[in-house]
């Protein structure tokens, strides 16, 4: 593909992003409220994605302080592997891992759900009935996926500092009230409140990708494929570019 091809398709991608999201914006405020369809959503992104997330942020814990602590001992610093474990995981390890996870798992289902309704017709019938399909079928999953990241990731930080705590107590013997004391002495709520943003943002990116990609699919059953691979795609490379960004304006 030529560079003015590349050019045209980021510029596509990136209004159809925005459009899409300002259309949720739009229809949030306006009644009926399914409150029912948006509780099936946060079970199915929050609850669904609850074991892999634990198990994913346990080992990203337990492999920080297993890295960490011989590090830190040549330094007899060992001490501090408890601040470093709870740093890393609150703001940066926990929001970033966790939400590359929902946007394979998640993601990828709201592209597939979509695209589906979209090449079988159903979202036309939607708008032949007089019913706007965002808000309907996208309103839903985008506020369900943004208010359900940030408690996955609360759960991932405790977790994942737990995982720490194992690694280094109970593997290498560190002193338990010491390492607890170190955990929390240099976090502070600035910390946390950084992740759960990160998380919110993070969530928001993962739904209008996913339903962006779904919502304009083109070509049958090889085109839903092609849609649930770039909304995966997609949605993993803006996490990690707004991570940076995100980072910049926090800290």
């Amino acid at each position: 593909m030529k560079l003015p091809g590349l050019a045209e398709t980021f510029l596509t991608e990136v209004g159809r992003f925005f459009q899409m999201l300002w259309r949720v914006l739009l229809w949030t405020p306006r009644p009926p409220y399914d409150l029912r369809e948006l509780t099936r959503q946060m079970v199915r992104v929050g609850v669904d994605s609850l074991p892999v997330v634990l198990l994913t942020t346990l080992f990203t814990g337990m492999v920080m302080a297993l890295q960490t602590f011989s590090t830190l001992k040549r330094f007899n610093a060992e001490a501090y592997v408890g601040s470093l474990v709870a740093l890393s995981m609150v703001r940066e390890l926990s929001p970033v891992i966790a939400s590359l996870l929902i946007a394979g798992r998640c993601g990828s289902a709201m592209g597939a759900e979509l695209g589906t309704m979209r090449v079988t017709e159903q979202i036309d019938a939607l708008e032949v009935l007089a019913t706007d399909p965002i808000h309907y079928l996208v309103v839903p999953r985008v506020w369900a996926t943004v208010l359900t990241l940030p408690l996955l990731i609360v759960i991932g930080d405790a977790v994942g500092i737990a995982g720490g705590y194992l690694v280094s107590v109970v593997y290498f013997g560190a002193n338990p009230v010491t390492y607890m004391a170190n955990t929390f002495q240099f976090m502070d709520l600035d910390d946390v409140t950084s992740g759960l943003i990160k998380a919110a943002v993070f969530g928001l990116i993962i739904s209008v990708v996913g339903c962006q990609k779904g919502y304009f699919t083109r070509g049958g059953a090889e085109g839903v494929g092609r849609a649930t691979t770039r909304a995966v795609v997609l949605a993993s490379i803006a996490i990690l570019i707004a991570d940076f960004f995100l980072t910049k304006i926090l800290f």
